[in-house]
């Protein structure tokens, strides 16, 4: 049975004698190791963080847990989100599981419909805007400044605090710090908490390092990278699929505090950093998940010396949030009648 974050590492976290203490078994998340990749990177240790083995499948739970039992020590009876996909859901099980009523904004036609069936199926009410992301979220932060309604986006600094336990995780399992995370790079709200995260285990001397910070983001919505907001972003990776991110300045402070990069993958890099992690280490994580490895598999080949670093790669949402990508360009199953000989004429074994 897992431990809740919110007791696991409670002197972490900003919990009273009134916050209500629950779990849906989110974080403890596997930290594997994948010896394949480390030979086809050049890479001397290599881990995945396998953070869609939470209960809604992403990263998002174990910042919601903390943000929802927050909102509800100070009586809030409902939430709200703007979300590409993951965050509604994760809003929406919670507040399903806490008796409170989730309202999610997302942007018409631009939410993989895994996510969406999530959100519908625990119950939140649903507005679809015509716009992007970024609109969304404007929307919501107006409304939940207007109406007695707590925000559960990452600009809630109990979301961020949440997440920041991944990081513990991380260094709890190996005993140190690894030398570098590879992350991917949204409403950059992921980002920041990590680098929180190890620092703050820096601090209380349970890690005697702190790895570089490797922030990914698409090329199609790069406005870290690129130093400006971009207007419409577009990437296959929906759950990065956006322009002007929420935490901008955190994320280059963990970028430069750490002294590491942010840098930029093209879908055709996110899907073959997909594709390589699926058949290579068995993990099949959605398309912005795979931004860390293309990532990482980028700046290998840009001369980035692994040989002797140890290195996290935050896989953050399993692959079945977002079938569509990986079935796109799949090869047609082979037709064969339901012979025996046929189809052993097929696999080469006649």
């Amino acid at each position: 049975m897992r431990t809740s974050i919110l007791v696991r590492y409670k002197d972490y976290l900003p919990i009273t004698a009134d916050t209500p203490l629950f779990s849906l078994g989110e974080a403890d998340t596997p930290l594997v190791r994948c010896k394949a990749l480390e030979t086809e990177i050049g890479c001397g240790e290599l881990y995945l963080k396998l953070e869609g083995c939470n209960p809604t499948g992403s990263f998002k739970d174990r910042g919601m847990v903390v943000a929802i039992a927050k909102a509800m020590e100070a009586g809030s009876k409902a939430v709200m989100c703007a979300s590409t996909g993951n965050t509604s859901a994760s809003a929406a099980a919670y507040a399903a599981y806490c008796g409170l009523t989730a309202v999610v904004i997302v942007p018409k036609g631009k939410i993989a419909l895994g996510k969406l069936a999530q959100a519908i199926v625990y119950g939140a009410k649903i507005l679809s805007v015509d716009g992007n992301f970024d609109q969304a979220l404007q929307m919501v932060r107006g409304l939940t400044e207007k109406h007695p309604i707590t925000l559960v986006n990452s600009l809630n600094p109990h979301r961020i605090d949440g997440q920041k336990t991944a990081a513990f995780e991380i260094v709890d399992v190996l005993g140190e710090a690894p030398d570098y995370l590879f992350i991917p790079v949204g409403n950059a709200g992921n980002i920041t908490a990590y680098w929180k995260g190890f620092v703050e285990y820096f601090q209380a001397t349970k890690a005697r390092s702190k790895p570089k910070m490797m922030g990914f983001q698409a090329e199609g919505a790069a406005p870290i990278v690129r130093g400006h907001v971009v207007e419409k972003p577009e990437t296959v990776a929906s759950a990065i699929r956006i322009g002007n991110p929420a935490s901008w300045k955190k994320a280059v402070a963990a970028r430069d505090e750490s002294g590491g990069v942010i840098d930029m993958v093209s879908d055709a890099e996110i899907l073959a950093a997909q594709r390589l992690m699926a058949s290579k280490a068995g993990v099949f994580g959605e398309p912005a998940s795979a931004a860390s490895v293309a990532g990482l598999i980028k700046l290998s080949r840009k001369g980035l010396d692994l040989s002797k670093k140890r290195a996290v790669c935050i896989i953050t949402g399993t692959g079945l949030k977002d079938t569509d990508a990986a079935l796109k360009d799949a090869q047609p199953f082979i037709e064969v009648p339901a012979d025996l000989a046929a189809i052993e004429k097929v696999l080469g074994w006649a």
